[in-house]
């Protein structure tokens, strides 16, 4: 099964979906950087390096998926909030993909902002315009008088394609990514094809990993830290572990407990040693002040951030349990992102720290791959049988 990755990134997206059995014919990345991973990683012979108004679409033929991560500034809560008013909306061009090569599923990936209220008209009309990708509309009207054109459309003769569009808020950690990063994906399944689908269901919660802290001790157990090194046992702390215990009484929280990033780092060696990781590198100068803490050893880490003004260093620093800090190193931000180890990220580490930091989770990715590739499996199998 072959896609068109636009809007590409570093990739995390596309190995997620590689890794879940599927082949990229192609990649658009308009970032010099971004594109030279690229073509590290997967062959600079599919990596476009330009903008996708200049891409020849036409080109591509059989493209069974079409996903990416179209450029989210606009909606990001750190952002200027112009959404459609803004030149780095790319949704549209998404679109067009979508309306020239017909695929069988397309997957976006955007930031938690795109739900905000004061968006709700934009992303409706985005929603419709994913749906019915061939409804044009009229001369010179702007979006606002095409979206009361699509939501007026099931009294019209549309006979285009139609895409059956649903999308949730996840949050990564939910699903075994050692981070709490909540992002909004959107899928579309042709309606022709009468695919099957939903998003994969949660596997890893909050509360377990609580209970296995507090309640049985496992983690700290699996990872050999002794009472006295453990967090202290506040107020709030107790009151969550009551409430807990009294939800789940004698028999364990159901899922598997989140991972946290000493999970994640527990064989990574210290990067002022002599390991010989090439992009494991330490990098002095973190420090704290409020609202600019670093991410707790024993939690999942907080959102890897790309900053349109240079890399937050509070979403990008350890917090040990001793109160000292040190910034995350590439090697170490590759796994929060659950990218493979040997996955190259190319630039110096503000930029590499900016690509992973836009980067969909691997593992995420390849959750929701392997749920389309089910899907649309179960489909061909049909077809044949017939």
């Amino acid at each position: 099964m072959k896609t068109l990755e636009i809007f590409s990134g570093a990739g995390g997206l596309a190995k997620g979906l590689e890794l879940s059995g599927f082949e990229h014919t192609a990649f658009v990345e308009f970032n010099r950087h971004a594109c030279e991973s690229l073509s590290e990683n997967f062959g600079s012979s599919r990596v476009f390096f330009g903008d996708i108004k200049d891409f020849d679409l036409d080109s591509l033929e059989n493209i069974d998926i079409v996903a990416g991560g179209p450029p989210c500034q606009p909606f990001s809560l750190g952002g200027k909030h112009k959404a459609n008013q803004d030149n780095r909306d790319m949704f549209p061009y998404a679109i067009r993909a979508i309306e020239r090569l017909a695929p069988k599923v397309f997957v976006f990936e955007n930031v938690k902002g795109l739900l905000r209220q004061t968006f709700s008209d934009y992303f409706e009309y985005i929603i419709l315009r994913l749906s019915y990708p061939d409804f044009s509309s009229s001369e010179n009207a702007d979006w606002k008088n095409h979206l009361d054109e699509l939501r007026s459309i099931g009294q019209l003769p549309y006979t285009g394609k139609k895409y059956n569009v649903q999308f949730k808020l996840i949050n990564a950690a939910d699903y075994g990514v050692p981070q709490t990063r909540e992002r909004v994906v959107i899928v579309g399944t042709r309606t022709d094809l009468s695919l099957s689908w939903s998003f994969p269901v949660a596997t890893h919660s909050e509360d377990r990993l609580l209970w296995d802290m507090y309640v049985t001790g496992e983690y700290w157990e699996r990872h050999n830290v002794s009472k006295s090194l453990r967090p202290n046992f506040d107020a709030p702390l107790k009151e969550k572990v009551s409430y807990l215990k009294n939800k789940y009484g004698m028999f364990d929280p159901e899922l598997l407990p989140w991972k946290t990033v000493r999970d994640i780092l527990f064989d990574t060696p210290d990067p002022r040693s002599d390991h010989g990781i090439t992009d494991h590198v330490f990098r002095d100068g973190a420090r704290t002040y409020p609202g600019h803490t670093g991410s707790d050893f024993d939690w999942p880490s907080k959102t890897i951030k790309a900053g349109g003004h240079g890399v937050p260093g509070g979403e990008n620093m350890i917090r040990f349990s001793d109160g000292s800090i040190r910034y995350l190193t590439t090697f170490e931000a590759k796994r929060i992102q659950t990218f493979p180890d040997d996955f190259v990220i190319k630039g110096a580490w503000g930029e590499a720290m900016r690509q992973i930091g836009n980067a969909v989770p691997v593992l995420l990715a390849e959750k929701i791959g392997c749920e389309l590739a089910r899907a649309l499996n179960a489909t061909q199998q049909i077809v044949r049988a017939e």
